[in-house]
């Protein structure tokens, strides 16, 4: 049975609940491909939620198809933000691939992956990757500026027409709940171990002229470096739970590193730094794109294998 998501939604029935625009701070950071940097940080972190591992674990296929999985995912969770007046429906589009994901974990616990609880963990962690973007590898955020990001993404969690019940009730309240979740919540299991073991990952699309000879030399170097900027952006609990140490020296390195990643993201053309999605939004409201050009897809390089592309929790679009 489908949990009740669409209870105590808040919305406003009479216009609907309103998208985010140009003016906000998520639309200015969310679709940024620094945040490709942080995709492990945001797979560990949602893993370790034992319903939404779970149905990783049961359900998902990711770890035989991450880059793929990966970059077709960031068109329709970023349509979400940066759709304008489509952004409600894509919205349920997302919603509708979560419906089948259901089971019992193997300690015999029930989950759903709309379950209002488990759903707004995922979305937790997309604000906070914002959060994470702007602030340790962009310019810095203000508490203000926080309290701002806090607001805009529970105007964009009710695009989902999801339960309102788990959202804390402001900036305060969510940094108690983030806390709350790293230390009494969050668990070790086998999908978020596979998130962080990148030994054998795949060649990325970005570098698909590079020879495989020297991919297979640099990807090691490459993926514990991953991983050491995910471990340093997990809560302090977290890192304990996973068996990880992080020292003064790492964290000062960090920052410098955050610092050079902002400097050096400054030379990169504004048309250049953002993801497909977001830049057609941006082009839309700069009179680039006709509003009512249709929706910019993943290429057809990210879809799932051709016998899988009709089941229910898969984005597929038709080219």
């Amino acid at each position: 049975m489908v949990p009740d998501e669409a209870s105590d939604t808040g919305i406003d029935c009479g216009g609907g609940p309103e998208p985010l625009g140009p003016d906000s701070l998520t639309w200015r950071y969310f679709g940024d491909w620094r945040g490709v940097l942080l995709a492990p940080w945001a797979g560990a972190m949602q893993n370790m939620h034992p319903q939404l591992g779970a149905g990783v674990a049961e359900h998902s296929r990711f770890f035989e198809e991450r880059w793929q999985r990966l970059f077709r995912s960031l068109y329709p969770i970023g349509g979400v933000v940066y759709d304008g007046p489509r952004a409600a429906e894509t919205a349920r589009q997302v919603r509708g691939y979560h419906r089948t994901i259901q089971g019992t974990d193997r300690a015999g616990r029930p989950y759903h992956a709309l379950d209002p609880d488990t759903f707004y963990w995922a979305h937790a962690t997309f604000f906070v990757l914002t959060l994470l973007v702007a602030d340790r590898l962009g310019p810095g955020l203000t508490e203000v500026e926080k309290r701002q990001l806090f607001d805009e993404h529970v105007r964009w969690w009710r695009l989902y027409g999801m339960s309102m019940r788990p959202v804390p009730a402001d900036w305060e309240a969510f940094q108690r709940y983030w806390t709350h979740m790293a230390e009494n919540v969050l668990e070790d299991n086998q999908p978020t171990r596979d998130v962080l073991d990148l030994t054998l990952i795949a060649k990325p699309p970005a570098l698909r002229l590079l020879p495989d000879v020297v991919w297979r030399l640099v990807r090691g170097p490459l993926g514990r470096a991953s991983v050491w900027l995910t471990v340093g952006l997990f809560p302090p609990a977290v890192r304990r739970r996973l068996g990880y140490t992080w020292t003064v020296r790492d964290e000062r390195r960090l920052r410098r590193i955050g610092r050079l990643v902002h400097r050096g993201w400054q030379l990169v053309p504004p048309s250049r730094r953002y993801h497909p999605r977001a830049r057609a939004g941006w082009e839309r409201e700069r009179g680039v794109r006709d509003r009512d050009a249709p929706v910019v897809e993943t290429p057809a390089r990210n879809l799932p294998l051709p016998e899988e592309r009709d089941w229910p929790q898969h984005y597929s679009p038709r080219g």
